[in-house]
């Protein structure tokens, strides 16, 4: 497929150690014993492996509660994906090269697809995220209590605290590659573009949620069903929306400032700073709310479910990540001018260490929220269904 490997992406592949023209197929699979570091198949299974037993608690859930809302968290994301990541991808082909140049390469890892472009785990990685987003929101009871947009943003500064993690760690350990010269990857916040800090981690997840909460959520609930082909339409529309939603709410610093990257970058920071003004205040107090009723009555208003699953795994993320990080840190310290001894860009740690006193908060918060009836919801609609 080398009439589809453009300079850019060549010259991003060659510096991860690959070649594009070389690089699979449509599928491809490679050795987890192969690949550039142990760091990368350590990743992938954790997050395919996260990303599948999400799927399989969202169709649990669906068949024994009749509440599509996981599923259509799960689906929603990949909808949203293979409408955006082509694009991405081959500029090229879809005749866009002069307005979005290649952003970016991934490394290759065990399964491949796309000629080396779209590892699984990226694939994964959508859905995982915005179901532990959207699910740890939804277990504090933000969106029954303040609605769909409150509880949307909510869930963009959740899945930003776990996404940045991340994020500032996949340059250094070559998991993936940033053109440096593009312009709408300007400017750059140490080793992750900002547009990426802003629209990626928080944004496109805010959009995804509001949509989600407002064509299935709040039905289900209220404890209405959906017929398979009603889901199936209302799951294309969130995934359609969503990715209008992602060009509109970063739309002021995108059109704004075209002509300066110190304005785009000072619209993105003041746009990811309400979001997280607005998040923080909602979660803190909904969370002394439920403890609060909790302490003086004995029968709080409970979120509508809990989902353990989201509780634990969340757990194991954060252990993975803080592993990949500690064996990250000596070339992270040694580094020179933002660049380790083998040329990788560093990320920031002391916002990825603020990322993770948040992630760790909200996990922490959905372990000490009562939970006397937080399946009474499920039970009712359970009973509803069984005919009872």
């Amino acid at each position: 497929m080398s009439d589809l490997c453009s300079p850019t992406f060549e010259d991003l592949a060659t510096r991860l150690g690959f070649s594009c023209a070389e690089a699979g197929g449509l599928f491809e699979l490679r050795s987890p014993f192969a690949l550039e570091n142990w760091t990368l198949p350590v990743l992938e299974a954790t997050i395919v492996i996260g990303a599948l037993l999400a799927l399989i608690y969202a169709i649990v859930r669906l068949r024994r509660t009749g509440d599509p809302t996981n599923l259509v968290v799960w689906l929603g994301t990949l909808a949203f994906l293979f409408i955006i990541e082509p694009l991405l991808y081959f500029p090229d082909a879809f005749g866009v090269e002069e307005y979005v140049d290649t952003m970016f390469a991934h490394n290759v890892f065990t399964v491949e697809f796309m000629w080396g472009r779209l590892p699984l785990y990226i694939i994964a990685i959508y859905p995982l995220m915005a179901t532990i987003a959207f699910e740890i929101v939804r277990m504090l009871g933000v969106f029954r209590q303040y609605g769909a947009l409150v509880g949307a943003a909510c869930v963009g500064f959740v899945h930003h605290a776990f996404y940045e993690i991340f994020d500032h760690l996949g340059p250094q350990l070559r998991w993936w590659e940033w053109s440096l010269d593009n312009p709408v990857n300007q400017p750059f916040f140490d080793s992750v573009p900002l547009p990426s800090v802003v629209v990626f981690a928080a944004l496109w997840p805010m959009s995804l949620a509001f949509f989600v909460q407002y064509f299935v959520g709040r039905h289900a609930d209220a404890g209405r069903t959906f017929g398979g082909l009603e889901l199936v339409w209302r799951t294309v529309v969130v995934g359609l929306l969503a990715a209008l939603g992602t060009v509109i709410l970063p739309a002021p610093a995108t059109v704004l400032g075209m002509g300066s990257t110190t304005v785009r970058a000072t619209i993105y920071a003041a746009e990811l700073v309400l979001v997280s003004a607005v998040a923080i205040y909602v979660l803190a107090r909904q969370w002394r709310r439920l403890r609060t009723v909790q302490g003086t009555t004995g029968s709080p208003a409970m979120p509508a479910y809990s989902n353990d699953f989201v509780r634990y795994f969340s757990i194991v993320y954060l252990l993975v990540m803080a592993v990949l990080w500690a064996s990250a840190l000596p070339d992270y310290f040694a580094a020179t001018d933002g660049v380790t001894a083998n040329g990788d860009p560093v990320g920031n740690l002391w916002y990825t260490a603020a990322c993770f006193v948040a992630a760790i908060l909200v996990v922490a918060a959905t372990f000490t929220i009562p939970r006397s009836y937080s399946s009474s919801v499920d039970d009712a609609r359970a009973r509803t269904l069984s005919g009872a």
